[in-house]
């Protein structure tokens, strides 16, 4: 298994991060790697999402969980790979929201290929984080 995990506090309102989380089809005023996405239905466990990166091919995610203003879970399978992504809200210190992504490669390969798929996908994640919590504060 590889795992990546990346925090941010932030004093926006967990339920303001939820929103924009909830509001995936605009995704892409907080992710500038986001070419286009689309989402099956609501947001809940069960929806796919289709997101192109930009210049890149169309990933398919399965939204795994949904817990409202706490956390939601996406997964994207392939070549025997599992990547699942936790996106949650918590407290931080001084009453202030702290925003946690982690993701976790398990799978046929995992030890080998997490590390180098992994890095690769989690890369942006700082950037992409701390411009969700300022458009959450806005």
């Amino acid at each position: 298994m590889w795992t990546y995990e990346h925090s941010i506090e932030s004093d926006a309102a967990p339920e303001a991060i939820w929103r924009l989380w909830a509001d995936v089809e605009n995704w892409g005023a907080w992710n500038a790697d986001i070419a286009s996405i689309r989402i099956s239905g609501p947001f809940a466990a069960g929806a796919e999402i289709v997101m192109t990166p930009a210049g890149d091919d169309p990933v398919h995610l399965l939204v795994a969980e949904v817990k409202v203003d706490e956390l939601f879970v996406d997964e994207a399978r392939f070549d025997g790979l599992l990547l699942r992504t936790t996106h949650r809200l918590g407290q931080g210190e001084r009453l202030r929201t702290r925003v946690t992504y982690r993701m976790e490669i398990t799978g046929i390969g995992a030890d080998e290929l997490g590390p180098q798929i992994g890095p690769a996908v989690t890369a942006d994640w700082p950037e992409t984080m701390a411009a969700l919590v300022k458009l959450a504060q806005d």
